[in-house]
């Protein structure tokens, strides 16, 4: 019930009731309502900015957040099992495939350097999550360039291998004459007695003695340099450019069956056994070149001899006897 308010008139000596001006009215109403909307403007600022009070597109927000930092958790996981692979990768690259192919190590300090000069990362700062994302990009940006090193020194060892794999079929590694067509093991590397003055000399290859056409074979892959009859002493000859610095010869032949220029494979069919030039009887005498200087051929066999064969040849090798040419 509403208060009613009154005076006194002293000159009627009477209460009077005090009637209230309509301008008045309103301004306690516009009071009264202004005052309920500061108060409720105010209370509607303070829950905003506490946990009391939340907005749908808030509670949105906050669980993309924490997916978010899930899926930062996960992408860490997933970064340390990168990490743990690319170490196991990088260790067998230094100390086994570049040792095996003997090129020198990447410098660790290679594989870890960092990125100097500017900060990539300033436009990643000033948000709350700003130090987990820049920690977590310059691991990515470490692993990438990681990759980027491994992959050249893995494309370095294809080339290194592909080049080690035609070194190794060119050496020449193999016995000229199968085992079953020899009559015997003539005469090896050193000092010999020359067939025809008799004189004590020096003799730079070995001899296989066989019957007249058994087949001469390629002891390793090259390029046929001289079919020829052309060379003082050796006869009808062949010789082989293996590259590398390495070169094969096979003398007193009976015929050829490639000619200059061809391109042979180990095991390939060259020519055939006979006594042309400065021979005593039907033999192959065999010389291995390398670096221009005439070598020991009994180290060149690891590709056709068994332990047992080699020994065997070795030792009628090694006989200071009289050479057939």
């Amino acid at each position: 019930m509403s208060k009613v308010k009154y005076y006194y008139d002293p000159d009627t000596l009477s209460y009077r009731k005090i009637e209230p001006k309509k301008s008045r009215k309103y301004r306690n109403i516009f009071l009264f309502l202004l005052g309920a909307g500061i108060f409720g403007f105010l209370g509607l600022t303070v829950l905003l900015n506490t946990n009391l009070l939340n907005t749908p597109r808030e509670l949105s927000l906050q669980r993309e957040v924490k997916n978010y930092e899930l899926q930062f958790e996960l992408l860490d996981r997933k970064m340390e099992q990168i990490e743990q692979v690319l170490a196991n990768i990088e260790d067998r690259d230094n100390n086994i495939y570049r040792l095996y192919f003997e090129a020198n190590p990447i410098p660790e300090e290679q594989r870890r350097a960092g990125f100097g000069g500017v900060n990539r990362y300033k436009s990643l700062e000033g948000f709350n999550n700003s130090e987990m994302i820049i920690s977590t990009t310059q691991r990515i940006d470490i692993i990438q360039k990681q990759m980027v090193i491994q992959s050249k020194s893995l494309d370095e060892i294809t080339k290194l291998a592909e080049e080690k794999e035609k070194l190794l079929a060119a050496i020449p590694a193999i016995q000229p004459i199968k085992n079953e067509d020899l009559t015997r093991m003539a005469s090896g590397y050193g000092w010999r007695s020359d067939p025809f003055t008799k004189a004590r000399k020096m003799h730079r290859g070995m001899d296989f003695t066989a019957p007249k056409g058994i087949p001469i074979y390629a002891t390793g892959d090259g390029k046929v340099t001289r079919a020829d009859n052309g060379s003082s002493g050796y006869g009808k000859h062949i010789r082989i450019d293996h590259g590398y610095d390495y070169l094969s010869l096979y003398a007193h032949l009976s015929k050829y069956n490639v000619k200059k220029g061809q391109r042979v494979k180990r095991g390939d069919l060259i020519g055939f056994v006979g006594s042309t030039g400065r021979s005593e009887a039907p033999h192959l005498h065999y010389e291995v070149w390398k670096d221009g200087e005439r070598i020991n051929p009994i180290n060149f066999y690891y590709g056709s001899l068994t332990a047992k064969e080699f020994e065997n040849m070795l030792k009628f090798a090694t006989q200071e006897n009289q050479s057939l040419d």
